[in-house]
């Protein structure tokens, strides 16, 4: 039987809510899960850049995803697809975040190549490397590709391909590079009922559907995931005018939201959705939207005005 791939939609990397000690501020984060839910979204990328995977260990990790589960599923949620990030600098440890994850209520693992040895992270290198990770996961999985955040691996269009035709358990591929031409070239080679190749910000969504996109995951949707789930209905309507218009409001709003910080997104949505604070755990610091400018609040609250007449 072939693996299901993610549903299309809208999928928010939910941020983690911090206490004032730093442990993990539960009541918050299952708060805002319930509230992506309410808006719409697909399903939730837990343990992504923007979740803070590296400031959790692996307990919490477990912890944490077992909590938005069954919150989910206490809210009828039961559908709403949970894919955990699990990447790693070794297979052997990705292997075990992916047990762990599919043990607390995980569907699928999303992966980032290793970048403790960039140097020595040719493609051949790469693309062994998740060739062994899908080999003996106990969930399918996405590659993550974001050179951001791994020292400028920027994984190829051919190395993706060629993963996801030899390696079943491959079924899709987040693309946070930006990078539209790659995104087209990989949706218009691998079959669209088996492989899901995610656009992965809110600046390029729409381009990304035209692209062949499965939808979204975008930091943003943290904010105002009715609204990216208003852009998908127009696309799918035809409306192209309409989607155009929020997309350039999108795109204005993500911009700025990069300018602010994992802890900058938490503290918008504290401050415009009443709860969770904008701390994030050391070594990133501490926000509130008093300390943000002109230029970076406005084009967000034109966003979230929008949110709430949704």
């Amino acid at each position: 039987m072939a693996i299901a791939k993610p549903n299309f939609g809208v999928y928010t990397p939910l941020v983690t809510f911090f206490n004032e000690d730093e442990s993990i501020d539960f009541e918050s984060t299952l708060c805002h899960a319930k509230r992506m839910a309410d808006g719409g979204v697909a399903g939730l990328v837990l343990q992504g850049s923007n979740g803070e995977a590296p400031h959790l260990d692996h307990e919490e990790r477990k912890t944490l995803v077992h909590a938005v589960r069954n919150h989910l599923n206490s809210l009828g949620y039961l559908k709403l697809h949970l894919i955990v990030g699990c990447g790693a600098a070794s297979v052997r440890e990705t292997l075990v975040y992916i047990s762990q994850a599919k043990e607390s209520g995980a569907e699928y693992a999303l992966v980032l190549p290793p970048a403790y040895w960039v140097a020595a992270m040719n493609a051949s290198v790469i693309e062994g490397f998740f060739r062994d990770v899908a080999a003996k996961s106990e969930l399918p999985v996405l590659i993550y590709n974001f050179p951001g955040v791994t020292g400028g691996i920027d994984i190829s269009s051919d190395s993706i391909i060629r993963l996801a035709q030899e390696t079943p358990k491959i079924i899709g591929c987040k693309l946070t590079c930006g990078n539209v031409g790659k995104l087209q070239r990989i949706s218009s080679t691998l079959p669209a009922q088996s492989f899901s190749a995610f656009g992965g910000k809110s600046d390029f969504f729409l381009p990304a559907l035209v692209a062949g996109s499965n939808g979204i995951i975008a930091a943003l949707a943290n904010i105002v995931p009715k609204a990216h789930v208003e852009l998908l209905r127009l696309y799918e309507k035809g409306d192209l005018k309409a989607a155009q218009l929020l997309q350039t409001k999108l795109s204005h709003a993500d911009w700025a939201l990069t300018k602010v910080g994992i802890a900058g997104v938490k503290a918008i949505v504290s401050h415009h959705f009443g709860y969770g604070t904008g701390r994030g755990r050391r070594p990133l610091g501490n926000s509130t939207v008093e300390a943000l400018s002109k230029e970076i609040v406005s084009p967000i609250q034109e966003v979230i005005d929008l949110e709430k007449k949704l």
